[in-house]
């Protein structure tokens, strides 16, 4: 009942409920769009792409666009390079000068930087459209009768489609971040993953419970609990940080002078994995070039199945680096020290200044270790649990990136979504979820 009355109250506060209702509407033109083969591609003559994008590498990139990548289309490159571009500008921001301005340049700099990521979005989506078309024309085994139209005419609508769907879903998100409730790529994303859910669910389901041998309903149920733990795994992983306490000190005049005595306390949040799942991200485009070497020599083929063992050991450790590159370029540990000095802040113990950027570097460090190893051990996860007879389909959904990203989104949109209810006096979804009104004095 509390649920229900929950949602009860959501649905009462107006602008909350518009937020929502465009949300869910932008999201569901997005994936009528995904469905929307390309022009001169018969969808029924793409059983071999479905089945080469069922697993590997392949079928990483088909879960975030919602198996767009395996039907051909117009949004097969979804809104990936958005996010090959935001990272690479954000890693240009670290070594480029005009870009480290804008980012001091308060709200305009801001603008200016997202206008430079949308520009770099289409120049990548200029290289991985033609890319792709010559993939599925010639990699993937695809019957003569699955291109209705050949020729140069068809090279050109596609990429004028394909860059048009990239730019559509890019515009969806951030209509989605800026009218509607949580971040838009993200949830765009996460949607994309939910997609593949049930399919995938429903083949384990059927491969258990038709084959004894396999465990039946019990094996279904073990299989559901372990999730669930994962699941858990994550929330903890997403949310945990480690607190600094922080002493402000407070003014008052004694004696015709300004006295500085003992103040409020606060703390500063140093989150276990204050990098997300960037360092999933970089080490899988890393782990592309592996790949194709496995490819190219028979010795080292191991290189190319993301169930291997020497695959993903180096995708661990490869994760690991990147948590702590990350990590480096996206916490400035001096720059928090400054403004903690600035606003009459320090740390009980610690000299203002250098000494407050060298505490706070050296425990950033040691709680960026375990989570790292944290990290790493859910992503090589869904490889683990293949190795216990589960489907691979849904094996994606015991950990990686896929589920961290799904964890993270609901999170955040469940705490814009409590802030609208705080603001309008009712209780959290984040908490008992029951309505309790109060008087503002």
């Amino acid at each position: 009942m509390n649920l229900f009355k929950t949602l009860k109250d959501i649905w009462n506060i107006e602008e909350l409920r518009q937020k929502i209702l465009l949300t869910l509407g932008l999201v569901a033109v997005y994936r009528f769009m995904a469905g929307v083969p390309l022009p001169g591609i018969d969808p029924l003559q793409l059983t071999a792409l479905k089945e080469s994008a069922a697993g590997g590498i392949l079928g990483l990139l088909n879960a975030f666009t919602g198996g767009a990548f395996s039907r051909a289309s117009i949004m097969a490159l979804g809104i990936m390079p958005y996010i090959s571009a935001s990272i690479v500008v954000q890693l240009m921001g670290i070594a480029v000068p005009y870009l480290q301005k804008l980012q001091k340049d308060g709200e305009s700099g801001r603008k200016k930087i997202t206008q430079i990521t949308r520009w770099l979005t289409i120049l990548i989506t200029m290289v991985q459209g033609p890319t792709y078309i010559t993939a599925i024309m010639t990699q993937f085994d695809l019957p003569a009768e699955a291109f209705l139209v050949d020729g140069p005419t068809f090279w050109i609508s596609s990429m004028i489609l394909l860059t048009s769907g990239t730019i559509f879903a890019m515009w969806l998100g951030e209509r989605i971040t800026d009218k509607g409730v949580g971040n838009g790529i993200s949830l765009l994303i996460t949607v994309g993953i939910i997609a593949n859910f049930p399919s995938a669910f429903l083949q384990e389901f059927v491969a258990k419970t038709t084959n004894t041998e396999a465990g039946g309903y019990m094996m279904i149920l073990i299989e559901v609990f372990v999730w669930f733990i994962v699941i858990l795994l994550c929330v903890y992983l997403v949310t945990a940080v480690r607190k600094i306490a922080v002493q402000y000190a407070r003014r008052k005049v004694s004696g015709g002078a300004l006295q500085n005595v003992a103040g409020s306390r606060d703390y500063i949040p140093l989150k276990l994995n204050a990098a997300g799942v960037m360092p999933i991200i970089f080490a899988q485009a890393i782990m592309f070039l592996p790949a194709y070497i496995g490819r190219k020599y028979p010795d080292l083929a191991e290189l190319q199945d993301i169930n291997g063992l020497w695959y993903n050991i180096l995708f661990a450790v490869l994760i690991i680096i990147f948590s702590y590159f990350y990590t480096a370029i996206t916490i400035p540990t001096n720059k928090m020290a400054e403004d903690l000095k600035k606003s009459g802040g320090f740390i009980p113990g610690i000299r203002p200044g250098k000494d407050t950027a060298d505490r706070l570097d050296t425990v950033l460090s040691r709680i960026t270790f375990p989570g790292s190893l944290f990290l790493a051990g859910l992503s090589i996860l869904p490889a683990i649990v293949v190795q216990f007879g589960i489907q691979q389909s849904w094996a994606l959904f015991f950990g990686g990136t896929s589920l961290i990203i799904m964890v993270g989104v609901a999170i955040d949109t469940i705490q814009q979504i409590n802030s609208y209810l705080l603001n309008r006096h009712y209780d959290s979804l984040m908490k008992s979820g029951t309505s309790n009104r109060k008087t503002v004095k």
